[in-house]
């Protein structure tokens, strides 16, 4: 039988997968988050029908004579280039510029995946279209930093921040003036039944390098202690470690037992602007009012108390084989055998950053596939007319015996 005819066939074949995946690309072509895939070939075996010889005295070197039977395929490539970001609006619509994968679990089972947009469940829980949880990151209530904790990320909007009452002020900022010049500044203090109360601090210059800082309440003014400052260069000290509210200028107010720590760490005294400030920590009770997602991943909720938490920082996986990753359907891949170990972290950790109210649009080019659809069909048909005229040549062999 006639050799050429297997290799149309092959390349019938060839040509037929390059169009199975060319279609499929162009049903993706608006398909947010979609990866194009590429076909690539190659040639079979060859048959030898002489090898090489080399050269001898009187002659020289021969080269193989070989007969070609055909291509495969060599490559089904999943091309992971990123795609421009398409602006929708919506808080829960999340793009990745530049690498990485949105991480999300079902069960045990852990998926990656491009496409952000992203929902609520009915508990809160942050999850992509079917379902599946996104991975986030837990954060450090102290340094409100992302912890090495990965797990399942809830927003509940009926969540109720607690009051905490006052303990601690940090002045902060730089105190600069002459002797007896006066600075006044407010802040709020909040008991420790979680209502806010508006106080005045007075500082006061006096002797070089020291003042005197007073809370001041309506007709009421209690000495805080001094602040001063020695060595090179000028740092600050205060005289009491803690302070016990004891005025009584606002009849709702309860500060019964209330040591407040004072921190003038960050206090300077050089030349220059006064902008000495007063920070008291402590809030009062706020409900959940809003919730944004910012460009490192991280979830704030915004209280109504005026204050912003860190619920959590949405966690990205990136690949030192993104080709080799395998689709699962759904706009999934999973990890393979030859992709690599995810390597997950926050954002901007070697990946890209995320940018919310956008999603990113699908790789596909459709001049491109298009082209690609005329050179296979061209290719297809070409193979066609190999077996055709390969018949023909049997037919004729056929026909020399009458």
């Amino acid at each position: 039988m006639l050799r050429s005819m297997y290799s149309g066939i092959s390349g019938m074949k060839n040509f037929q997968t390059k169009l199975d995946v060319i279609g499929n690309n162009i049903a993706n072509v608006n398909t947010f988050g979609y990866k194009k895939g590429r076909v690539t070939f190659k040639d079979t075996m060859n048959q030898t029908i002489s090898g090489a010889s080399a050269a001898q005295d009187n002659r020289g070197g021969k080269n193989p004579m070989q007969v070609g039977l055909g291509s495969t395929i060599a490559t089904i490539d999943t091309i992971h280039t990123g795609s421009s970001l398409q602006t929708t609006g919506r808080s829960l619509d999340l793009g990745i510029d530049g690498d990485g994968y949105f991480v999300v679990r079902q069960g045990d089972a852990q998926y990656y995946t491009r496409a952000g947009n992203l929902y609520l469940d009915d508990n809160g829980n942050l999850v992509n279209a079917d379902g599946l949880k996104v991975q986030a990151y837990t954060v450090n209530p102290n340094t409100k930093q992302p912890t090495n904790i990965l797990g399942d990320v809830a927003v509940n909007v009926n969540s109720v921040m607690p009051s905490k009452a006052t303990d601690t002020i940090t002045f902060s900022g730089n105190l600069y003036g002459q002797e007896n010049e006066l600075f006044t500044q407010q802040m709020k203090l909040i008991d420790k039944n979680g209502n806010g109360h508006n106080f005045e601090v007075q500082f006061e210059r006096g002797a070089t390098n020291t003042w005197s800082v007073k809370l001041i309440s309506g007709t009421k003014e209690a000495d805080i202690g001094n602040i001063t400052f020695s060595g090179t260069p000028l740092a600050a000290s205060f005289n009491e470690s803690s302070w016990t509210i004891d005025l009584d200028g606002d009849s709702n107010a309860d500060f019964t037992d209330a040591n407040i720590n004072i921190n003038v760490d960050q206090l300077t005294s050089a030349d220059g602007e006064l902008t000495a400030m007063a920070d008291p920590n402590g809030n009062t009770s706020g409900s959940l009012e809003s919730f944004n997602i910012g460009s490192m991943g991280e979830i704030n909720g915004v209280y109504s108390n005026g204050l912003i938490q860190n619920l959590g920082f949405i966690a990205l996986a990136k690949f030192s084989n993104p080709s080799g990753l395998t689709k699962t359907g759904n706009n999934l891949f999973q990890e393979s055998i030859n992709s690599g170990t995810a390597n997950i972290n926050v954002a901007g950790e070697g990946r890209g950053v995320i940018a919310s109210g956008s999603l990113e649009m699908s790789n596909v080019d459709l001049s491109e596939e298009f082209t690609e659809m005329i050179t296979a069909q061209r290719g297809f048909q070409a193979n066609t007319r190999i077996i055709t005229t390969s018949d023909e040549i049997l037919q004729e062999l056929v026909n020399l015996k009458r």
